[in-house]
């Protein structure tokens, strides 16, 4: 369907997949935050993007070397970037009267001001879109059944994830295990699932730019527009404990900008296996920890 209208795969990737695949987040965070449980909201995104960018990265990656090269690709990855930095600034900065860290109804409006100038800048700053040749055309029959697909996998995603996550929680509280660690572990796995599988697909047919996309298009979604959401229908009280978790997010995603720059395992301008099976040790490293 993307090269019928000439999108290329990166941008796919980066917006149309991973708005899809961040459903499950989106549908959570929502019934989060209308109960207040508002340590689920901000567990499920953290976690989530800590998955995206260890393990969903790693796995691709270990699966077949992710190509870098070109400059949109370190431009999206420095987004990301930008938009853990910008959560890190609202959740410690407090402005309100008593001094209580909450990301306010205000700070939700810049969050989702800021997806729209990120996807301003992918569809028409960034050059991601082509021409498309007549033979490269697809039959109209085809156009309306990618179409059908794609709807019935989000409508898939909304109810798959509603229910594993509402499974997963209720197995957690028995345990008395925090909400938030919920979020962070459990349902961030749970929500996870479709950008796995998203860039599974797309690595072993070695399209990588979808593979990565889809990662790190899922992380911005799930800070500008999960948490932007979440944050406007109820503001979210941040637990300062979770800046660590902000911090490690940072960390891998400055990791993997280093790895770009790197040339281990003779992949220039690319992820290797080698670093996408670092990544992935990382994120069990991480896991252990989280746990005990």
């Amino acid at each position: 369907m993307g090269r019928k209208f000439g999108v290329s795969p990166l941008l796919i990737g980066l917006t149309i997949v991973a708005l899809g695949t961040s459903l499950p987040e989106l549908v959570i965070n929502v019934f989060a935050s209308i109960q207040g449980n508002t340590g689920l909201a901000i567990g499920n995104v953290l976690g989530s993007n800590i998955i995206n960018t260890l393990l969903i990265i790693g796995v691709a990656a270990a699966i077949y070397p992710i190509s870098m090269a070109g400059r949109k690709n370190t431009v999206n990855i420095l987004f990301s970037l930008i938009a853990a930095l910008v959560l890190l600034f609202m959740a410690n900065c407090s402005f309100t009267s008593n001094n209580a860290f909450i990301i306010t109804r205000l700070d939700a409006v810049v969050l989702i001001g800021l997806l729209g100038g990120f996807l301003y800048y992918s569809f028409f700053r960034g050059g991601a879109t082509g021409q498309t040749t007549a033979t490269q055309k697809p039959k109209e029959e085809k156009s309306l059944r990618a179409t059908m697909l794609i709807v019935a996998g989000i409508a898939g995603l909304f109810l798959g994830g509603k229910w594993i996550v509402s499974g997963a929680s209720l197995i957690a509280t028995d345990l008395g295990i925090s909400q938030t660690t919920v979020g962070l572990t459990i349902i961030a796995a749970a929500t996870s699932l479709p950008e796995l599988a998203t860039s599974i697909i797309a690595a072993m047919k070695k399209n990588t730019d979808m593979a990565v996309g889809n990662a790190i298009g899922s992380n911005i979604f799930n800070i500008l527009l999960v948490l932007g959401v979440s944050a406007l229908i109820k503001p979210i009280a941040f637990d300062k404990a979770l800046n660590q978790e902000i911090f490690i997010l940072i960390a891998s995603t400055l990791l993997i900008l280093l790895f770009v720059k790197l040339d281990i395992g003779k992949t220039r301008k690319a992820i290797s296996r080698l670093e996408g099976l670092l990544l992935i040790a990382a994120y069990i490293i991480y896991l252990v920890y989280t746990f005990i």
